[in-house]
């Protein structure tokens, strides 16, 4: 998907969910949309500062909360680097495997949630993630070749 595509999805959620549409959020958009891997507060609110110097890093911080709400943007918390957020994909139902060392996420179809599951007290289960951190096949191979 091109990066104008998705700045408009994401544009489009923002305005169905009441919001108003400022160059400010556009340009929001726009970082998720140029950037393919994870974004910690601080690198967004490095990125609008740029060209907002006096956005407040608390402002910043809530809209991302809130388009993770919205869907528009999916939070993942990293063992070391804290809480990152990625534009979400919604192309199919898959769940993700993280490298903890260059933080590459590729995606897989296996659900585990697609297993008969006993839950107790008759629970109705809405939405879920799975997420596996491990380290990446190219991680690996930089790990366990000596340097030349």
């Amino acid at each position: 998907m091109s990066g104008s595509g998705t700045v408009q999805e994401m544009i489009a959620v923002m305005s169905r969910n009441g919001w108003r549409i400022t160059d400010q959020r556009r340009t929001l958009a726009q970082i998720f949309a140029d950037h393919d891997g994870y974004l910690s507060p601080k690198d967004v609110y490095d990125q609008m500062c740029v060209k907002y110097p006096s956005v407040s890093f608390d402002t910043v911080y809530r809209n991302l909360r809130m388009l993770s709400e919205m869907g528009v943007l999916e939070q993942f918390y990293f063992m070391d680097g804290g809480l990152k957020f990625k534009g979400s994909c919604h192309s199919h139902h898959h769940h993700h495997l993280i490298c903890l060392n260059c933080e590459k996420t590729l995606t897989f179809d296996y659900c585990p949630l697609e297993q008969n599951m006993d839950l107790p007290g008759n629970y109705k289960i809405v939405n879920h993630r799975f997420e596996i951190y491990g380290v990446c096949e190219d991680c690996q191979n930089q790990i366990s070749s000596p340097a030349e």
